[in-house]
């Protein structure tokens, strides 16, 4: 099998990987829906409304970290999968009916979307752990990326779907069929061989969260990690909310166009997510990446059309998912098996767990200065990161950071006294 699906190889995790296909591409046909829906139906083209759901949706990641990654260490994950898939299917489906039957209300959006909130916050540390019980090491930063690959496939058919069908049919049938492609991981789930699984050593006792904390607070690499990814999730990653803001005030598009904008730029992170796949990860592709990500949204904020403002969503999703695959792979790689629920739970509370202060921010400044700024302010927070974490590295960890431009550009990070090894990558 070729280096970039060697994972594949395995039973289990190509079981998974089908079903989280499908749902996949139904859970950004249902983004898509649910974006066009608050913009278009119930409001007037209100960006404070789209990022308040945006924000209800990520709350929990930031309320719940702690306890979902307590779940994830100390029952089986397969089993929180199946509550979890199941819970989605069932918000998914209440809002398909109550758009259907012409019944739904702002207020619903924002409770569905709470409640879709919490089941994904458990979900995730527990998704995001259950790869390493599917695969063994050697195949784990491979499985890491193809489900990144996964991910944006699904982005790269969703939207564009999404568009046709709300443009020939309406909003109500891209819910429904989102609440059906769970169907598909469920079943995923239900068909393991639980024999070949290997579950990580269960946690026990009382103070788990607390030692979970003590943990990452002893790991300076994985608090830089979490650091970019901070400021890369709160700030720049809202592009459910930009690139809706641009569609429809700056570009003046309908649903067709707006869909086909998600689907473009997936183009660009499918690609970033296969390159990972057959990539080891390092700090210096973690480093590029942002600073690719810096110039091609400063690109994005300043496109004077829509054609452009579509190619440019190409090197946008290729750094972005470069730079978040890069990340998450070095987390799951660096820790012990015991902790990674918890570990991945408190990633993804950094990560998303911004976005509910981050995304209504957002949202005010798209109303009250433009959409376009509304990308610049992700540029110009992630550009100021980069710049001070390397100075910081620099000067802290005795780092030696260099840029070559001649030939082959590239980044070269070398450490003079490794305080850890994953620091030294």
């Amino acid at each position: 099998m070729s280096p970039t699906f060697h994972s594949l190889g395995v039973p289990n995790y190509r079981r998974y990987a089908s079903g989280a296909l499908v749902s996949n591409i139904g859970t950004w046909m249902g983004r898509v829906a649910q974006d066009w829906l608050v913009l278009t139906v119930l409001t007037d083209h209100s960006a404070t409304a789209l990022g308040i759901v945006t924000g209800l949706q990520f709350l929990p990641f930031l309320l719940l970290a702690p306890w979902a990654g307590m779940i994830a260490d100390r029952f089986p994950k397969r089993q929180i999968l199946l509550w979890t898939q199941s819970a989605l299917l069932v918000t998914a489906f209440a809002l398909a009916l109550l758009t259907g039957t012409g019944l739904v209300e702002l207020w619903h959006v924002y409770a569905l979307a709470l409640a879709q909130g919490v089941a994904t916050a458990i979900d995730n540390p527990s998704r995001q752990a259950f790869v390493s019980e599917m695969v063994d090491h050697d195949h784990l930063a491979n499985a890491v990326a193809l489900n990144s690959a996964s991910f944006n496939l699904g982005r790269l058919i969703g939207p564009g779907v999404a568009g046709l069908l709300i443009a020939w049919f309406g909003i109500a049938p891209a819910f429904y069929v989102n609440a059906f492609t769970f169907v598909f991981v469920l079943v995923a789930l239900l068909s393991m061989d639980q024999q070949s699984l290997t579950p990580a050593p269960r946690a026990r006792g009382k103070g788990q969260i607390r030692e979970g904390l003590r943990y990452v607070r002893r790991r300076p690499d994985l608090i830089l990690i979490m650091s970019l990814v901070f400021v890369l999730g709160t700030f720049g990653m809202n592009f459910q909310l930009t690139t809706a803001l641009m569609s429809t005030q700056v570009f003046h598009k309908g649903p067709g166009e707006y869909g086909l904008l998600g689907s473009i730029m997936a183009i660009g992170s499918l690609s970033a997510a296969l390159l990972s796949a057959r990539r080891h990860p390092r700090m210096r592709v973690l480093v590029v990446a942002l600073v690719g990500f810096t110039i091609s949204t400063a690109l994005l904020a300043t496109a004077p059309s829509y054609e452009l403002f579509a190619v440019y969503l190409v090197p946008t999703g290729l750094s972005a998912l470069t730079a978040l695959t890069t990340a998450n792979a070095m987390v799951q790689l660096s820790v012990s098996p015991a902790m990674r629920g918890r570990v991945m739970a408190l990633y993804m509370a950094i990560f998303m767990g911004g976005t509910p202060f981050g995304a209504p921010l957002i949202g005010w400044i798209g109303d009250a200065w433009g959409a376009r700024w509304t990308i610049a302010l992700g540029t110009i927070t992630v550009g100021l990161s980069v710049v001070a974490v390397v100075l910081w590295v620099s000067r802290r960890q005795n780092v030696a950071v260099t840029f070559q431009t001649q030939g082959r550009p590239r980044v070269r990070i070398r450490l003079d006294r490794p305080t850890t090894p994953e620091v030294a990558r």
